[in-house]
């Protein structure tokens, strides 16, 4: 007995939405026999995973915190992923975004200075487009595979802000840590309450939600970069040019991802370590196939993959589990994420034996 995959020709609009509610299932369904097998009670680590992070105002508060960086770097992804442009160095992105914010921050003349957190803004969108230029070059000039040249990049950037924290720009009132100097009050998204973390940054992810939702649903260039994705041909019989799409979707992503660095710098870390981000950049792509690569879809997959990162930590200092298991769990429910898509858009059909 033969079998063939092919496309189906009407893949169901209904299946698509409800496509990441089952994957999440799964994942719950896998993550229960998994903990089992540890020897753990399922039910009751499952709570811990999942109910007692988000159980209290600073459990809430942290998720936000959390959901923030993850919503706004997969907004900007989206925008190139909707055209086939696959964009993975986010991560990378974000640390150059955050070197340039905190460098600002640090080295302004008048540390005091009202323009100092607009300039540090500026500063993390700029280098992270910065970044982002260079694969989208490569990628419109000589036909590089962005995919590779994204990745590899963000191992560049890590090590160059190993580099800054363990050198020149480590603090030398910090008992030999390696990290930067503590930025100055102005440098600083003020928190809604001293007693949580959660800071006003999260209005720059509100802001990028509503304006991708205008861009992509809503603007004619967000059209042309959905039918780049959609139908290559169509687009360049259309007129559409390749390059502008790949030139749009890496330079929105790294300064999105850009942002979000300058928003970590300025606010919940306040200075440079080399722990600035536990892996924003990659979890945002799966946040932005969660989300469908929609905006508002984005939103729920963000605070999803917050409470995966808040579950993790939540176990590990309840529990002794190890951290690895919040990218276990995100691994699992890429992986169904894929999985569900693949049934969606195709099937497998039986071929007769005498064909």
């Amino acid at each position: 007995m033969l079998y063939r995959i092919e496309q189906r020709p009407e893949p169901s609009a209904s299946m698509r939405i409800a496509a990441p509610i089952i994957a999440t299932a799964l994942t719950i369904a896998v993550g229960s026999a998994m903990f089992a097998g540890l020897g753990y009670d399922p039910v009751s680590t499952l709570q811990a995973f999942f109910i007692t992070p988000i159980s209290s105002l600073n459990g809430l508060s942290e998720l936000l915190l959390k959901a923030s960086p993850l919503i706004l770097i997969a907004c900007g992804l989206a925008v190139g992923f909707r055209a086939n442009v696959w964009n993975i160095g986010a991560e990378g992105q974000l640390i150059i975004g955050a070197i340039a914010a905190c460098g600002v921050g640090l080295f302004y003349p008048n540390p005091e200075s009202p323009i100092l957190l607009p300039l540090m803004f500026v500063a993390g969108a700029a280098a992270g487009m910065a970044w982002a230029a260079i694969p989208a070059f490569l990628r419109a000039r000589l036909n590089t595979n962005e995919i590779l040249v994204t990745l590899m990049m963000t191992y560049i950037a890590t090590l160059f802000l190993s580099w800054l924290v363990h050198g020149p720009w480590r603090d030398p009132a910090g008992f030999n840590y390696p990290q930067t100097a503590l930025l100055p009050a102005a440098a600083m998204f003020e928190p809604f309450d001293y007693a949580y973390r959660v800071n006003s940054s999260v209005f720059i992810t509100v802001v990028a939600v509503v304006l991708m939702w205008l861009f992509t649903d809503r603007s004619f260039l967000g059209y042309k970069m959905k039918v780049s994705g959609a139908a290559p041909h169509a687009a360049r019989y259309a007129g559409f040019r390749e390059s502008s799409a790949v030139w749009t979707g890496l330079l929105a992503g790294g300064a999105a991802a850009g942002i979000a660095g300058m928003a970590e710098v300025a606010g919940p870390l306040g200075q440079l370590s080399p722990q600035i981000s536990p892996g924003y950049g990659f979890a945002a792509i799966i946040v932005a196939f969660i989300g469908r690569l929609n905006a508002f879809g984005i939103v729920l997959g963000g605070l999803l993959m917050s409470l995966l990162f808040l579950g993790g930590e939540t176990v590990q200092m309840n529990l002794g589990l190890s951290s690895s298991l919040t990218r276990i769990f995100q691994g699992i429910l890429l992986f169904f994420l894929l999985a569900t898509d693949f049934f969606i858009f195709y099937r497998f059909r039986r071929v007769p034996e005498h064909a």
